[in-house]
């Protein structure tokens, strides 16, 4: 059932009045691109909305030596035009792909990751970053792993009251050459079928070091440990590839949906470790 009275809309004036007023009910509210949707259309009916788009404790980029601080509030394209994309051309990679400008320009890293879908092209490069969200609330502030945070579909680690304040993302060491393909099922402004990013070490044409995350394929984003072990000290070429591309399938376990049934995904998402050799 669509909704069709108005919602009502406070605006915190700092981050412990915000937390109040979540633990009272309300449902955080930053760039709105897909709240609004799902009220519209019935699937959430909050008894109000707390808006924490403006708030500077959830605003900006901090670069630090080893690492980066997002707050929750920063836009997918501010996060694109940011020091941290030059600095980690993965995020570059995704966020050029993920939906429309207009909506690149609401979207919040935040609001992407507490929306929590398997689909959610900002966690690829969370998952292989390692990065942690940071979280406030009643009792205080508490830092989470991102693989610890989401739980499933639409289901987070966040307590009665809890906000995302921020994610922090190291730097890995070295130079790792930097990997992201996604399926639709259209030529752009789509929501994945099935994704892959990953995160290369090479010596020359050999894999010193692996990090692959899959989009689409389980509950949650899959980090498969197994395929990245085997390949390190692998060439990037397609004879020592293919025979993991089984094993990649193997780590997934996806579901049928309007976008793609569960056998393509499985099958696809094994090829799709063929489009590493675009590194080479």
């Amino acid at each position: 059932m669509k909704k069709t009275g108005p919602v009502e809309i406070v605006k915190p004036k700092n981050l412990f009045e915000a937390v109040e007023y979540v633990r009272e009910g309300g449902m955080p509210l930053a760039g709105g691109t897909d709240v609004f949707v799902r009220i519209r259309r019935g699937f959430w009916d909050p008894p109000f909305l707390v808006y924490i788009g403006e708030l500077p404790e959830l605003r900006g980029v901090e670069i630090r030596d080893d690492g980066a601080e997002v707050g929750a509030a920063v836009t997918h394209a501010e996060l694109l035009r940011s020091e941290l994309s030059r600095r980690l051309p993965i995020f570059k990679l995704v966020l050029e792909k993920l939906g429309a400008p207009a909506i690149r320009e609401m979207g919040t890293i935040g609001g992407n990751v507490a929306n929590a879908s398997p689909a959610g092209d900002i966690l690829i490069p969370l998952y292989l970053l390692e990065a942690r969200v940071n979280l406030v609330g009643p009792d205080g502030e508490r830092s989470l792993p991102v693989e610890e945070f989401v739980l499933g579909p639409g289901k987070t680690a966040l307590e009665r009251g809890e906000l995302i304040k921020s994610f922090w993302i190291p730097f890995p060491e070295g130079k790792p050459r930097a990997y992201f393909h996604k399926v639709g099922r259209r030529r752009a402004l789509y929501i994945a079928v099935l994704s892959l990013g990953a995160l290369l070490w090479l010596e020359g044409d050999v894999i010193r070091e692996a990090r692959l995350a899959l989009g689409a394929v389980a509950p949650t984003v899959v980090r498969p440990r197994g395929v990245e072990a085997k390949l390190r000290g692998r060439r990037l070429s397609r004879e020592d590839l293919e025979p993991l591309c089984a094993e990649l399938s193997a780590a997934t376990s996806p579901i049928t949906d309007v976008r793609g049934p569960d056998w393509y995904r499985r099958e696809a998402a094994g090829r799709l470790l063929l489009g590493l050799l675009r590194l080479r």
